[in-house]
């Protein structure tokens, strides 16, 4: 009986709880990181398993669920969409270079997001998975395309004002917008974010724009945001300067055009070209459709989730990555690194 009485005092409280980012504890977090495993095995789960880390776990953790479950930490948080999206307190933008139900042939940004907040804060989810998430009047789902290949998510919670701030980023990366709404109430105060949900984007240099954003829980995070009239790698031409060391980048190698490892400037870019979490769970890059990029200096460095891939036709797209400088996640994904490839044909092994 106490513990019904203290449930109903709480009850306005619980039901009022602003938007956040989920863990896979079932319990609002201040970030996480997911990484959607390849399908690696012939079991009914198989391209459904990820890993996961937040600022708790101390390194990857198997997955709680399976990507196509309410109860994963990416199903928990994008289910709010489907739960609020009809109020006028709270806006939200979904943007993907390839939507759901795609039948544009529009060459924008190669970006892909969620975006859902209320007055007091919300949550940015960036990703690699074409046709996710499902438009706010459907439900949760996984796409079937998404299966076969690795993807990678990163879910910050901001407090409210750093939207201003992300929506910017989001002008510069000239998303496409496939489902959202930005109330008055809201464009106001965020007049970027309302901007780039009509597919608004910067009109004059400079054509690239980098800024530290603050968590709701005061850990820092570097957004990197490219127009397609910078005219460069992502990586290679900005980031690995931007963070002062050579780079290793984990990306698509299947597509057109690919950019070999570059040796040419100042700090150096490698392409990563096998992941290992374990001797179980080890795949080429090759079934690898994330993400990210890894300081590959000797110290404490950074570790970068985003949306570009390091191809000649990105070089003029839009697009960008998130970082933080956080040891343990630092640690986490260089050591996913087991094979590399140099500069001039040759590889690098690690181990």
């Amino acid at each position: 009986m106490a513990l019904q009485l203290l449930m109903f005092l709480l009850m306005p409280y619980l039901s009022s709880a602003s938007i956040s980012c989920y863990g896979d504890n079932g319990q609002p977090v201040d970030w996480f990181i997911v990484y959607k495993l390849p399908h690696l095995d012939r079991s009914a789960e198989a391209g459904m398993k990820y890993m996961y880390q937040d600022g708790n776990s101390e390194g990857w953790k198997a997955g709680v669920s399976l990507m196509n479950s309410t109860d994963s930490a990416v199903g928990r948080t994008v289910s709010q969409l489907y739960k609020f999206s009809q109020s006028q307190n709270v806006a939200y933008i979904l943007y993907n270079d390839q939507p759901p139900h795609d039948t544009s042939n529009e060459v924008r940004g190669h970006t892909k997001g969620v975006i859902l907040l209320d007055k007091e804060s919300g949550f940015w989810l960036v990703h690699s998975t074409p046709g996710f998430p499902p438009s706010a009047s459907s439900q949760y789902d996984w796409p079937s395309s998404a299966h076969h290949y690795g993807q990678t998510f990163i879910c910050v919670t901001y407090p409210y004002l750093q939207f201003k701030e992300v929506g910017t980023q989001l002008l510069y990366n000239t998303i496409t917008p496939y489902d959202s709404s930005v109330p008055d109430c809201f464009s106001v105060d965020l007049p970027d974010l309302k901007n780039a949900a009509t597919k608004a984007e910067v009109k004059s240099p400079p054509w690239n724009r980098q800024v530290t954003l603050t968590s709701a829980g005061g850990k820092k995070f570097v957004s990197f945001a490219k127009h397609a009239r910078f005219g460069d790698d992502l990586y290679s031409g900005w980031v690995s300067e931007a963070l002062k060391s050579d780079l290793c980048v984990q990306f698509w190698l299947n597509s057109r055009g690919i950019l070999q490892s570059n040796c040419s400037l100042a700090y150096h870019t490698f392409n990563a070209l096998n992941i290992s979490f374990d001797p179980n769970v080890a795949f080429s890059s090759h079934k690898d459709h994330s993400k990210w990029c890894v300081t590959w200096s000797d110290g404490p460095g950074w570790a970068c989730i985003g949306d570009m891939n390091r191809d000649k036709e990105e070089m003029q797209r839009g697009g960008g990555t998130v970082c933080l400088q956080d040891t343990t996640v630092w640690k986490s994904f260089k050591t996913l690194v087991t094979d590399y490839s140099k500069c001039q044909g040759s590889r690098g092994k690690i181990g």
